[in-house]
């Protein structure tokens, strides 16, 4: 009995002492297991860390390196030029937003890692800044009638003919404000020609107007184009009435509606009539066209009509190619942003308009108008440009004493330097634009031959304004 009781306490012994095994070896496993996941998580979580700081470094901002002449100026994308109150708390916000990716300088940063910040900001509330170029192409515009201008293309004939060109695209049918830049756009035109010289004569061609913007509609919609209001005197009721058919409706096809006004207007030779067209759109040519082309085709007829181009709150792509229809033809290009804009635009023609009666009725006391008007082109454009060093100039000056006082992202030492550095580059903004205004009041007490000549062997030419 004893030595059975004795065998079966051996036999107990050994299973515990394996169990014991297993569960050792199973602990074991276990935490090599774990050491195994601990492992992965944390290379997982490094990995994690590098991708967001490597995200994190490709968003940072970089700016474009600072202008060294006013045209290098005008090419600088613009950021955000609203005004902020950053004493509400939706302005702090919103500055946080804008900031929130410029380069960290809350160390010790060098003198080259603070030039790189400022450019970094300062792209943030870049204004839209204008050059000389179309200031220039603006005056020469309205040099038009002149007795002593040599180019005949802007010399006055005895017929005035201005045709209007107008985008009626699916997307002219978007809001601006509380109106479509369709009735936006028709209103404008309607002032315009309601006060035309009754002996001028006005045309009304859209483009786009048939059709969707749906794919199945393109070639339908790209070869749309139709003179709702052929050239003649304006008359209230059938202009209204040509209005109508202006319905947004399908694609852009602007090189299209080119060729067709050069058809319009053939029979209107530039030797005894002068003829100014007036581009609309909101937007690139949408349509397989060379509106470019068919643009400088215009100009190189026979027709010699002077090509000016309106972009009616077109986005950046549409704006090149808008510009580049406008430099191909020696014409003037400006983007609106409503219909006050867009009234502003075509009260230009106008006046040339008004002038031609004048001429017509007598040559006598209406040249001097020339320079009075200029005078007051070159003190507008030079007073909107000087808003928008002083505006930038606020902006970029508030925000850096609200990044250092208020969220401690940058020094005393790093916040006075960027605030020196600012007050340096637009205090040669400002003189920039100063020798500008000077020199173009000088050139236009010449006559008007000597001062186009002048102005565009300055600033045409050259590339540069000192």
């Amino acid at each position: 009995m004893y030595k059975r009781y004795s065998f079966l306490l051996v036999i107990i012994f050994i299973l515990l002492a394996g169990c014991n095994q297993e569960q050792t070896t199973t602990n074991e496993s276990e935490e090599a297991e774990t050491e195994v996941e601990s492992e992965e998580l944390s290379n997982v979580k490094e990995e994690a860390t590098e991708v967001e700081e490597q995200s994190e470094n490709e968003n940072v901002i970089v700016g474009s390196p600072l202008p060294t002449t006013l045209e290098e100026l005008e090419k600088l994308p613009s950021g955000y030029t609203k005004y902020i109150n950053r004493l509400e708390d939706e302005g702090k916000q919103l500055t946080d937003e804008l900031t929130k990716n410029l380069p960290d300088i809350s160390d010790n940063p060098t003198t080259e890692e603070l030039d790189r910040y400022y450019e970094a900001i300062l792209s943030v509330f870049q204004q839209d800044f204008e050059g000389p170029g179309d200031l220039i192409e603006q005056l020469k515009f309205q040099t038009i009638g002149s007795p002593d201008i040599e180019d005949p293309r802007y010399q006055f004939k005895e017929n005035l003919n201005v045709m209007v060109i107008l985008d009626a695209s699916g997307s002219m049918a978007n809001y601006e404000g509380s109106v479509t830049r369709m009735d936006a756009a028709k209103k404008a035109i309607t002032e315009f020609v309601k006060t035309l010289p009754g002996d001028a004569n006005v045309g009304l061609r859209i483009y786009g107007h048939k059709g969707t913007g749906n794919d199945s509609d393109k070639a339908l919609s790209c070869s749309s184009s139709e003179l709702i209001y052929p050239l003649s005197n304006y008359n209230a009721a059938n202009f209204e009435q040509a209005l109508s058919k202006a319905v947004p409706a399908g694609w852009t096809p602007i090189g299209h509606a080119l060729n067709e006004a050069k058809k319009d207007l053939a029979s209107l030779k530039g030797d005894s009539n002068t003829n100014i067209v007036y581009l609309v759109s909101d937007g690139i040519s949408t349509c397989d066209d060379d509106p470019v082309g068919a643009a400088k085709a215009l100009y190189d007829s026979d027709i010699t009509p002077i090509v000016n181009v309106i972009g009616f709150n077109v986005d950046q792509e549409g704006q090149k190619q808008l510009q580049e229809i406008a430099t191909a033809v020696e014409g003037t290009y400006e983007n609106v942003a409503d219909a006050q804009g867009l009234q502003e635009q075509l009260n230009e023609a106008n006046e040339i308009a008004l002038k031609w009666k004048q001429w017509k009725t007598s040559e006598e006391g209406w040249i001097n108008y020339y320079k009075t008007d200029n005078s007051l082109d070159i003190f507008s454009y030079h007073s909107k440009e000087f808003g928008k060093w002083i505006d930038e100039r606020q902006e970029v000056g508030f925000t850096l004493t609200y990044l250092y006082q208020q969220k401690n992202k940058m020094s005393r030492e790093s916040h006075d330097y960027l605030q020196k550095k600012n007050k340096e580059y637009h205090a040669w903004i400002e003189d920039e634009y100063d020798k500008l205004r000077d020199e173009l009041k000088e050139i236009n007490e010449m006559n008007h031959a000597e001062a186009l000549k002048a102005l565009e062997e300055k600033y045409l030419t050259n590339t540069t304004t000192s």
